[in-house]
């Protein structure tokens, strides 16, 4: 599938060739517009004559985003192109995702959370993997996805997972460089693949969130309504706490809970317009599951609300205690329950959670993955003009950051 290009020709900071020759843009897939394809459509302005190689692309549930691009598909996009179906095709997605049409590329540059990354380029293409999660469904999450299958299916589906976890460590081990969407993701990278990382926080357009100085009574959670997302916990506990709860977003779980938490409005899919006000109306943002980085939260504080996160992953390097919100003990229904009830919300500053956003701008994402994936291009260059032989590169035990890994090869600006 190919839709003709349009884009505009610049990008701050690019520090690419002005057409961006060579490059090639991967996504899982674009068949919904949340936070992974946010990222992703962030990085495509980037890299803006690029062409994009996805899995399976709905131009109109992604509102028409990426139109404007080359958009090149898998086997599998006149069968499961759609959200709600297209997770029946998983021991189809990884053979998807190797006959992909990406070995015209020089640069890869995949955004992943479950396929992307196996790809297969051409052997002297260097390919930077930005890593939103490991594949959740074969690694941290394996235990609690059987457990949801009736006990019949279990063993042929840890079967197929176990498949697909050996063809992950696979894939990974055909990446040049992994770039993370945060620390939790930089550790679970070393852990599963053994590989370090760049941390590189993705961006959210915090210039589309505006505060209102009257909110109502009501909490929000913004997420898919799925079992990893923890949305019983939140449910739970706002019924426990006699509080408002609207949950945005679709999932698996959505007609379950639904039946079960009559207290609770479930408001589906929004369009941004409407999410932004729902975001500056409501008393607080309730991110019951630890979230590999947690955008929703950088959206929240963008529209002057606190948070109520678990206290792990992204909540641990977004919010700060006290100041932009308050860290809960992760999947504890009292716990939860018992801040909703019992926090003055009205006391957090509006001006220092809005300020506390601008640390995930756009601009600084594009300018720090822009030097991250040069690091990583300059680096492969290096080792194969000395002809040394590419190996998975060990996992360091301190952080490795854009500056420190980036900035012989592009400075980065005051201040990003």
């Amino acid at each position: 599938m190919i839709v003709e290009s349009s884009a505009p020709t610049s990008c701050v900071g690019n520090v690419l060739a002005p057409t961006d020759a060579g490059v090639l843009l991967v996504h899982d897939y674009l068949l919904v517009m949340r936070g992974a394809e946010r990222t992703f459509e962030a990085m495509t302005a980037c890299y803006p004559t690029a062409p994009i190689a996805t899995l399976l692309y709905d131009p109109v549930r992604t509102e028409g985003r990426f139109s404007h691009r080359h958009i090149r598909t898998s086997f599998l996009q006149p069968f499961a192109a759609d959200q709600r179906r297209f997770r029946r095709s998983l021991a189809l997605l990884p053979l998807a995702a190797a006959r992909l049409a990406v070995k015209d590329a020089r640069i890869v540059i995949s955004s992943t959370s479950a396929f992307a990354h196996g790809v297969q380029p051409a052997p002297d293409a260097v390919h930077v993997s930005y890593c939103h999660s490991p594949f959740r469904y074969v690694w941290h999450e394996r235990d609690r996805t059987a457990r949801s299958m009736p006990r019949a299916a279990r063993p042929m589906l840890r079967a197929m997972l176990g498949a697909v976890r050996h063809w992950d460590l696979r894939a990974a081990r055909r990446v040049t460089g992994f770039v993370a969407n945060s620390e939790l993701t930089r550790q679970r990278i070393g852990d599963f693949y053994g590989r370090d990382a760049i941390v590189v926080y993705p961006p959210v357009d915090t210039d589309r969130f505006t505060y209102d100085h009257a909110p109502r009574d009501y909490f929000l959670m913004v997420g898919e309504v799925t079992q990893h997302k923890n949305t019983e916990v939140a449910l739970a506990a706002a019924e426990r706490a006699r509080v408002k709860l609207k949950v945005v977003g679709d999932g698996p779980d959505f007609v379950r809970l639904r039946k079960r938490f009559h207290r609770a409005e479930f408001v589906g899919r929004v369009d941004d317009r409407r999410l932004t006000k729902l975001y500056a109306r409501c008393r607080a943002l309730v991110v019951p599951a630890v979230e590999e980085f947690g955008i929703t939260m950088v959206e929240a504080h963008a529209a002057g609300r606190p948070v109520a996160a678990a206290a792990g992953g992204g909540a641990l390097e977004i919010v700060r205690e006290g100041a932009t919100g308050v860290l809960v003990t992760p999947r504890s229904v009292d716990a939860l329950a018992e801040v909703l009830r019992a926090t003055d919300w009205d006391r957090f500053d509006p001006t220092i959670l809005r300020a506390n956003a601008q640390r995930f701008s756009v601009t600084r994402f594009r300018q720090r993955l822009i030097a991250a994936v040069a690091a990583i291009a300059a680096q492969a260059s290096y080792t194969q003009d000395a002809g040394i032989a590419r190996s998975p590169r060990p996992r360091s035990s301190r952080s490795t950051t854009v500056q420190q890994t980036a900035a012989e090869v592009v400075p980065i600006p005051p201040g990003g």
